[in-house]
């Protein structure tokens, strides 16, 4: 790290502390050569997820577009939100863990429907429904007839 004032690249720090509920981390530096203190804050730089949809068009990863989809899905049902925000962060870890800096649209909507079939099975149906764009009663059923087939 250079110093800001004289330019030498060798300092030591003197003092380390979380900052931002731990998001980064405050530094206090002196510089070897000219003795002065500085400041330096070090963060996880951010990796831009690109989501890539159906139609080949990508677009920046949103949390906020899950989450609604998994309200949605869980209308009416005793689903509570801390529940579907564990869900979420459930999700996007294993979509960080994963390493990769695009991801098809399909991918989430798959993790999604796991985690709700886990959860709420008329949620995940619903779910499936729009997601899956069940054309008919008989696709409907056939989903029906998979989810109890598991059960026995």
């Amino acid at each position: 790290m250079k110093c800001p004032y004289c330019n030498f690249s060798q300092s030591k720090v003197i003092d380390s502390r979380p900052t931002d509920e731990g998001s980064s981390i405050r530094r206090r530096r002196e510089c070897e050569s000219c003795k002065k203190r500085f400041t330096t804050y070090e963060r996880i730089e951010d990796i831009t997820l690109m989501v890539i949809k159906k139609d080949g068009n990508r677009e920046s990863f949103d949390r906020s577009k899950i989450i609604n989809g998994i309200i949605k899905a869980c209308e009416k049902r005793p689903v509570s939100i801390d529940v579907i925000e564990k869900m979420v962060k459930d999700i996007e870890s294993i979509i960080n863990r994963s390493m990769v800096k695009e991801i098809d649209s399909k991918k989430i909507g798959e993790l999604v429907m796991e985690k709700l079939k886990e959860i709420d099975e008329v949620a995940y149906v619903r779910f499936a429904s729009v997601y899956r764009h069940f054309k008919d009663i008989n696709t409907f059923l056939q989903e029906l007839e998979k989810i109890l087939n598991e059960k026995r």
